[in-house]
């Protein structure tokens, strides 16, 4: 099977470029990376149908070996549709994301940060560190093994709220 390295160069390429913009905050650059993704797939699943040969149909008389295979033309034709369907909704995204926010970056989650920061003070407290550098796998508390309050508790924290 013969392969045609300027189109396997030009589908690495397209595949290293797209994750790339993928990776960027913009949506406008997210949307162009899963295009040029969407791209490098068909060629992908274009440079595995083999070397172009007669149409996948059969007459009397021709070798199978002739024949092109039809099925990755038929997945092409699928991944087209996906790629164009994914598009559309993301650009449907971009558009609703602009009426409202006029802007077409992604911020942080405030609160998604302040859980990734508990997370890492719950792991030092579980693991601590010795001098020699061991691990402690009886940690003194684990996080949630707090007491939870009683309806006494409770009760008595609410009559401080009102009184203030």
């Amino acid at each position: 099977m013969s392969l045609d390295i300027a189109l396997l160069i030009a589908m690495v390429a397209m595949f290293t470029v797209g994750v790339y913009l993928l990776l960027e905050r913009s949506v406008t650059r997210m949307i162009f990376g899963v295009i040029l993704l969407a791209n490098a797939t068909n060629l992908l699943l274009f440079l595995t149908a083999g070397k172009p040969g007669r149409a996948p149909l059969t007459t009397e008389g021709a070798e199978p070996a002739d024949y092109t295979d039809p099925l990755p033309q038929a997945f092409i034709l699928t991944a087209i549709v996906i790629g164009m369907a994914t598009t559309a909704f993301m650009l449907a995204l971009l558009y609703r994301s602009w009426s409202l926010a006029r802007a077409d970056v992604v911020a942080d989650d405030h609160e998604d940060v302040s859980l990734r920061e508990v997370d890492v003070e719950a792991d030092d407290e579980v693991f601590d560190l010795d001098d020699a550098g061991d691990t402690d796998f009886e940690p003194e508390h684990l996080p949630g093994d707090e007491e939870s309050p009683t309806p006494e508790d409770q009760e008595i924290a609410l009559d401080e709220e009102e009184l203030e």
